[in-house]
């Protein structure tokens, strides 16, 4: 900062006054030279994290605003959901500061978090289904009155809330019977009912309808007018562009950039994500459909509980060289239809006939080996075991023939390197062969039934949400599989709630609706609105 010459200017008492106030004026636009000042409710400082030498995190940096929406982009296993949980108290940094509004902070449990105003929506939401919604949110902090629990204070505090937040959630309700974008609501009442000015969504759009998505977003848009900050961390790139303010991208457990969402398009953000050009859009040649792979007759299963059956007279096919979508609202017979098929379900009349085989007796180790690979809707329930090592879960469908046990004995060499080849082939991040599954990332859990069932060449491939919790690099990826699946002469069977997925990818559309299907479209042809009257139970033109 240069000398100043105050002159006469100083003589008076007046003189003196101004003179002080530009030499203070002077020392601040000295400090803050080319830097706008900027508030920040939370601030993570040069943030390391490390799993057994592996970095997780490496010096990372996240400055977030009172009342914004700010999205946490990354490709699975760059260190977004690390750092969360370094935030929310379930990690401890090996080095770099936490600062809440300011003012440095130790952040060792969920507990403390919660007491410094930070709340988390997790992806596997938190509750207990036999509890109402009232019980799951007050737990842990009841309040009382007279030493008895007063649960009707609790009741207006949540009405309160929910009224004010629009969140439309009954504090009578079990968990067990309200649907998952409830649930969801549930969870976003819990952390608010805590008195949380900090909410972090981890992928809170992975088990959501289209409708519902919306719904949240402006949900989220409430809470940030309202003065909340928001941490959104999603894989959709159309969701941080309908709901975000800014966008920090992280890479390989650094953080690359942090920019203003209306700043930049879609391909713009998938390359700071992946360090390299995606392609969004599947320009894939038109089918060549061959002999019929799947042919389901007449298909009836019943559940008492509801007014109508699950899957009423539906008839469907697939033939070799085609991938067939199936469109519909959640709900409306998709897991029953999967599970009859995967021999997990038993229906009460039809024919479910692969390659011309009758398999509504034979049961799923069968239906496995007669030339089907199933990637499930649930990863964790249907697809791995979590305990199980990443080799253990590679050859669960196949551990038991050649080349990988002989006379009953495992062969553990050539196991481990087939989960070399896969991990290498399918870009699975993972650390060892041998850590258990359920340590990795949920993208790359499902990379690895993805890898796993393709690597069996089956003639039928169920692939259920498959790109479910993946990041844009890796859907793009599972998008290219699929097509070589079909390509290579195969029948792909798609359910998917994203209709953009089932667009893009298939050759023809089987709509459902209460059980039926209700009418098969031409995929390149489908008019979108059409598409969705049919799904909400709307006639055929």
């Amino acid at each position: 900062m240069g000398l100043f010459h105050f002159g006469d200017l100083a003589m008076s008492r007046q003189g003196r006054g101004e003179c002080i106030s530009l030499f203070l004026i002077c020392i601040f636009l000295e400090l803050c030279r080319g830097e706008a000042i900027v508030d920040y409710v939370i601030e993570m400082l040069d943030i390391h994290k490390s799993f057994a030498g592996v970095v997780a995190n490496d010096r990372i940096n996240l400055q977030i605003k009172k009342g914004e929406i700010h999205a946490l982009l990354g490709e699975n296993g760059a260190g977004k959901s690390t750092l969360m949980n370094i935030l929310f108290g379930l990690y401890r940094p090996d080095s770099g500061e936490i600062k809440i509004r300011g003012k440095k902070v130790k952040i060792n449990n969920p507990k403390a978090a919660s007491q410094l105003g930070i709340g988390m929506v997790h992806q596997h939401f938190m509750l207990i289904s036999d509890f109402t919604v009232t019980e799951n949110l007050i737990l842990g902090m009841e309040p009382s009155k007279y030493g008895f629990l007063n649960k009707q204070k609790a009741i207006k505090e949540i009405e309160r809330i929910s009224k004010r937040y629009k969140l439309h959630v009954d504090p009578y309700a079990k968990i067990e019977n309200i649907t998952v974008g409830m649930q969801q609501r549930v969870e976003i009442l819990k952390v608010l009912y805590r008195g949380a000015e900090v909410i972090i969504f981890d992928e809170p759009t992975a088990v959501l309808m289209p409708q519902e998505i919306s719904e949240l977003i402006q949900i989220m848009k409430r809470l940030a007018a309202e003065g909340k900050s928001i941490i959104l961390i999603t894989h959709k790139l159309k969701e941080i562009q309908a709901a975000a303010d800014r966008v920090t991208v992280i890479r390989d457990g650094k953080s690359i950039q942090t920019v203003a969402v209306h700043q930049v398009t879609a391909d713009e953000l998938a390359a700071l994500m992946t360090g390299r050009q995606i392609k969004l859009q599947m320009n894939h040649k038109p089918a060549n459909p061959k002999k019929t792979v799947l042919q389901i007759r007449d298909l009836v299963v019943s559940k008492h509980n509801y007014k109508h059956p699950s899957l009423h007279q539906l008839n469907l096919e697939v033939r070799q060289g085609e991938i067939v979508g199936i469109a519909g609202v959640d709900g409306n017979g998709q897991s029953e239809l999967v599970e009859v098929i995967t021999g997990m379900l038993k229906p009460d009349s039809g024919q479910i006939l692969l390659n011309g085989v009758d398999m509504i007796k034979k049961k799923t180790r069968e239906i496995t080996k007669l030339g089907v690979g199933h990637i499930p809707q649930d990863r964790l329930k249907y697809g791995l075991v979590p305990d199980f090592t990443v080799e253990e879960n590679m050859i669960l469908q196949c551990y038991d023939t050649s080349p990988y046990s002989r006379y009953g004995v495992i062969n553990s060499k050539v196991i481990t390197e087939k989960t070399k080849e896969l991990i290498h082939s399918f870009h699975i991040r993972t650390p060892s062969t041998t850590i258990p599954v359920r340590t990795l990332s949920g993208g790359n859990q499902q990379k690895i039934i993805i890898a796993r069932e393709l690597d069996r060449n089956p003639d039928l491939v169920i692939a259920v949400q498959p790109t479910r919790g993946l990041d844009i690099g890796a859907i793009a990826f599972v998008y290219q599989e699929l097509l070589q699946v079909r390509d290579a002469g195969k029948a792909v069977l798609l359910v998917s709630l994203e209709l953009e997925e089932i667009r893009q990818l298939s050759d023809r559309i089987a709509v459902i609706f209460e059980g039926q299907i209700v009418d098969m479209l031409d995929a390149r042809s489908v008019d979108e609105q059409y598409l969705g009257l049919l799904m909400a139970g709307g006639k055929r033109l």
